[in-house]
């Protein structure tokens, strides 16, 4: 009998054994859980919450993003530039003279765009040429760019004629029929 009794403490030790081995090791991985959740929440209490207004700044850009698009031209043809370009230079008194044309090209800018590049040289007064450049840029294409400019004066006089060399390039939206 003793010798049932003494089997069954030890039975009892080595399972208390077992029970307490894997109660520790539960207890690390628990407080292992709790220092992970601690860091977490540390850092998401210093993380940044979100705008409120995040779906009025995305229209805003969509509809930024949809002007700037529309400001650059679909259908261009080199006549119609160098003639809109004449039609201004008479508007603003100046007399501009075609120098060098240059087929369309097409660049990568982001996405492609067909380019236009036209040198001209434009004579007359420096309120003219200021005028027909002013024109230029505001006028029927958006997207021309000024890419030289270099003004030659006569004489010392302000009211003297000038001389300007310039060079544009014209954007178009990239089509396939260019």
């Amino acid at each position: 009998m003793t010798l049932i009794l003494v089997a069954a403490a030890v039975v009892l030790l080595v399972a208390y054994a077992f029970l307490g081995m894997d109660y520790l090791k539960h207890r690390q991985q628990y407080e292992t859980l709790g220092n992970q959740i601690a860091k977490a929440s540390q850092t998401l209490d210093r993380t940044p919450a979100s705008p409120q207004d995040l779906a009025l700044k995305l229209a805003a850009a969509e509809a930024s993003l949809a002007s700037v698009q529309d400001a650059v031209p679909k259908d261009l043809n080199s006549t119609q530039i160098i003639n809109t370009v004449l039609k201004l230079a008479d508007a603003c008194q100046v007399k501009v003279i075609p120098l060098v044309t240059k087929p369309w090209s097409v660049e990568n800018i982001g996405q492609a765009y067909h380019v236009f590049r036209l040198n001209i040289i434009v004579k007359g007064s420096f309120s003219q040429l200021t005028s027909f450049v002013n024109k230029l840029e505001d006028g029927e294409f958006k997207s021309i760019v000024i890419e030289d400019l270099d003004v030659i004066r006569a004489g010392d006089q302000s009211d003297e004629p000038v001389t300007a060399r310039i060079a544009l390039a014209i954007y178009a939206q990239f089509t396939t029929t260019k």
